[in-house]
């Protein structure tokens, strides 16, 4: 009886342990198995919607004597936010001649707008005289995410007491386009 027990217990483990030992990749190769995967990119270029520049509003007031005797200056810091996968410049132009107050004008030219330091985008910073016509603000800025560019707009003193001043009070308003284009 006890060769029978010893058998019966043989036969038990060989069962137990000859049936659960796991076949590994069963039907695959022993290398494992392969997925591709895909990286599909493509170019973009944006001025993104946290851009301070868009609906933003920049005021100049001349109300007193010494406003049309002293240089103005504006600074909109981080005004744009650009991202990019290719070198770009940035372009600026006024969408019209004038700034229009109904039937008053005055030229776009009183104006002077300048990228200034201080973002996180590079490249060339230019000094531009506003006009209806497509500028240069940056030449070769290099590729990011959210790049920003403060930008600086200014009036002279000069401008201000030969051109604004004597003009029919009330606002004049004109809008200023900025487009990036991919180098």
């Amino acid at each position: 009886m006890k060769k029978q027990i010893v058998i019966a217990a043989l036969a038990l483990g060989a069962f137990v342990f000859g049936t659960t030992n796991a076949q590994a990749q069963a039907g695959a190769n022993s290398n494992g198995v392969k997925t591709t995967v895909n990286l599909k990119l493509a170019e973009v270029i944006s001025i993104d919607a946290g851009s301070v520049a868009t609906g933003g509003v920049v005021d100049f007031n001349y109300a007193t004597t010494t406003d049309y005797n002293t240089a103005k200056n504006v600074t909109v810091a981080n005004s744009l936010k650009i991202t990019s996968s290719r070198n770009f410049d940035v372009k600026i132009k006024a969408d019209g001649d004038n700034f229009v107050n109904g039937t008053n004008s005055i030229p776009v030219n009183v104006m002077q707008i300048k990228a200034v330091s201080g973002g996180t985008m590079d490249g060339t910073f230019n000094t531009i005289t506003l006009s209806a016509a497509d500028q240069v603000l940056v030449t070769k800025a290099t590729i990011g995410a959210q790049k920003t560019l403060s930008i600086d707009y200014s009036i002279s003193a000069e401008k201000a007491s030969q051109v604004l001043l004597g003009k029919a009070p009330g606002t004049y308003t004109q809008k200023v386009t900025y487009t990036a284009t991919a180098l």
